[in-house]
Parts: C-alpha cells; sequence; structure tokens
C-alpha cells in the first residue's frame, strides 16, 4: 500500500515537472521582431494621404512564425484618432512584393503620444523569410504628425504615387511579437 502511494507521488510529481517545462519552453519560442521599442526624442514625419503606407522591412528568420502583436510609438496631433490598416507583404531582393494578408486589419492611434499595439493574435498570419509590415492610412492627415525613429535602424519603406520608395536614415521603430509556430 505504501509503495502504491509512493508510485502515485512520483507520477504526480513528473506530471507537474513535465507541464513546467512546456510551459517555460512555450514563454521561450516569443520575442519581438523588427525594431527597437523606443519613446525617445528622434521622431520622424510622412505624408499620410489616404492610401499611403510607411513601413519596415523585418526578418521573420527561417522557421515559420505567427504574427501576435504590432507596436510603435506615433504622436498624433489630430482631434480624432488616425486611422489606419496593417498590410504585410513578401519582400523579395530589393523591393516588396506580394501582399500575404486577405484579412483586413484596422488600428487607430488616439490623440497625443502613445504607444499604440495591435492584437494580429485573431488573424493567425504566419510568415518566414524577409516581410515587409506597413500602415496603410485611411483618410487624408497631416503630415505634422509623427512617428519614433531609430537613426541607426534599416530605413523606412514608404509608398506613395503607386509605388515604394525607400528612406534610408531613419527607421520606423515598428516591431512584432511573434511565436514559432511547430
Amino acid at each position: 500500500m505504501i509503495y502504491q502511494a509512493f508510485k502515485l507521488k512520483c507520477l504526480a510529481a513528473t506530471l507537474l515537472l513535465g507541464s513546467l517545462a512546456l510551459t517555460s519552453r512555450g514563454q521561450e519560442k516569443t520575442h519581438l521582431i523588427g525594431n527597437k521599442p523606443r519613446s525617445g526624442s528622434n521622431y520622424c514625419n510622412f505624408n499620410m494621404s489616404l492610401g499611403n503606407q510607411i513601413g519596415i522591412k523585418i526578418n521573420a528568420g527561417r522557421k515559420l512564425v505567427q504574427m501576435l502583436k504590432l507596436n510603435f510609438d506615433a504622436e498624433n496631433i489630430e482631434s480624432d484618432p488616425i486611422k489606419f490598416k496593417i498590410n504585410v507583404y513578401d519582400f523579395n531582393d530589393a523591393t516588396p512584393g506580394k501582399k500575404l494578408t486577405d484579412q483586413i486589419i484596422y488600428g487607430a492611434i488616439p490623440r497625443g503620444k502613445n504607444r499604440v499595439s495591435v492584437d494580429l493574435a485573431p488573424y493567425a498570419i504566419k510568415v518566414k523569410g524577409t516581410v515587409l509590415v506597413s500602415l496603410e492610412w485611411l483618410d487624408n492627415y497631416s503630415s505634422d504628425n509623427h512617428f519614433a525613429i531609430g537613426l541607426l535602424n534599416s530605413g523606412t519603406w514608404y509608398y506613395e504615387d503607386d509605388h515604394w520608395k525607400k528612406k534610408a536614415i531613419g527607421g520606423v521603430d515598428l516591431n512584432v511579437m511573434v511565436r514559432i509556430v511547430n
């Protein structure tokens, strides 16, 4: 009888340790890709006309990852929120290519200085390799609105006049929380 109780306690301890190990591994699989998050003193503005976009080129890695959350810092001087749509594009050797998102993913920048986060988990966006993540403006907004940038980041891509261009100095501090897909 004592032996059976001992076996049950050992089994329970093994199961508990196994579940702790699974939890620990699950947390390790989540990380940020893109530019370093910051809300410092370096800001940049862009042409925020309807249909224009700003974004950054991101290396998602060789393994398939699911995009969980998009983050960036911005200052909105408008009286109303700045509405945008999130797009994800494949990135070939030199320019953004095919759009990878079929869903329409909306977000908004409230008035004032903000850390903006958009939950991407419900959309199950899975990518690998190099992609471009962008914000597309859904109305005409003042170019006096600002985005946090890193001067040593890899630059900002912007879409206007029906083609993509790169601003080489100062990358917008967009980043994405991702999880490796098994």
